[in-house]
């Protein structure tokens, strides 16, 4: 087709990008001269069985694609549900990303993270031009699998896996063995909790996005509500994102004039308590149904209940 679209607002696309969901790695190597680096990177995929080979892609403009071009291997360490904080330290430019961190040396000398969900040692196999961005496959010589639960990023933000409902809401004539397990399921607490969960997020992660908002830019601003002026090292430690998407969700917020930025320092706007207002109003609605219901007594002891188990 000749009228095909082939420019976008880059922060746009991205924006759009950001509804595949990823698992999030640090891709660590080390050069024969004994310099290394990390990278935090969620453009790790599988390429080939047989052979076993990987890739993931690196920006051109980064400081640590030498390092990558000289060493002989690579390791892609997936991170866990529990590693934010080594995700947003090897996503930041510093001069000695290992100062502090634990780890250990693979194949090639590529430090190897401890605590991991698998992680996999690559021989270096090939570079391939792709754009802005180096496309490095790798070579899998060794890989590890410890089986925890990943770290994964989506619409901007980090997030958990939960595991899909096994049944659908309605079944009709049900072999006696499903119904003996779905009996078996719905008697089990944390089976329980997950349906309730996803069953409150379609009807309201719908409407909040209504609000032309993601739900990371919204928590960004109803937090900033909360607490009217914060740093960006303060923002980052109230919010569940990573480093670079709190840059662009504050340049949307911005944009939108939502927030400002003075004196290095972020604070809502007149606009933006408007909307913190409204998405809190939209979030009381959907409480008020999902849980009109119910009487006071019993609203009382699922809240005792739920801090119980947070530790609140």
């Amino acid at each position: 087709m000749s009228n095909q679209v082939t420019e976008f607002d880059p922060k746009a696309f991205r924006r759009a990008l950001g509804n595949f969901a990823t698992g999030i790695t640090v891709v660590t190597a080390q050069t024969p001269d004994g310099v290394k680096t990390g990278v935090t990177a969620n453009s790790f995929n599988s390429v080939s069985l047989e052979p076993a080979l990987i890739l993931w892609s690196i920006d051109k403009r980064s400081g640590s694609c030498e390092i990558f071009e000289k060493a002989t291997h690579f390791a892609v360490n997936i991170l866990a549900a529990d590693q934010i904080e080594i995700s947003n330290h090897f996503a930041r430019p510093s001069e000695d990303k290992f100062a502090g961190v634990e780890y250990t040396e693979g194949f090639g000398g590529a430090p190897l993270l401890p605590h991991t969900s698998a992680c996999f040692q690559c021989e270096s196999y090939e570079t391939v031009d792709g754009g802005d961005h180096w496309i490095l496959i790798g070579k899998v010589v060794a890989f590890e699998d410890a089986g925890r639960a990943p770290l994964l990023y989506h619409q901007g933000s980090y997030s958990v896996v939960m595991p899909h409902s096994r049944f659908p809401a309605k079944q009709d004539d049900q072999p006696a063995a499903v119904e003996r397990l779905k009996s078996r399921f719905e008697n089990n607490y944390y089976y329980l909790m997950l349906q309730a969960t996803r069953a409150y997020q379609a009807d309201y992660t719908p409407l909040q996005l209504s609000s032309g908002l993601r739900t990371s830019e919204a928590r960004m601003l109803m937090v900033l509500q909360e607490t009217p002026k914060l740093s960006r090292d303060e923002l980052l430690k109230e919010v569940n994102m990573p480093d670079q998407e709190v840059d662009n969700a504050i340049e949307i917020l911005k944009s939108k004039g939502l927030v400002t930025c003075n004196e290095n320092c972020f604070t809502i706007t007149e606009a933006g308590h408007d909307q913190a207002e409204a998405l809190w109003k939209l979030s009381l609605q959907e409480q008020d149904k999902m849980f009109g219901q119910f009487s006071e007594e019993e609203l009382a002891t699922f809240k005792k209940v739920l801090k119980g188990l947070a530790g609140l």
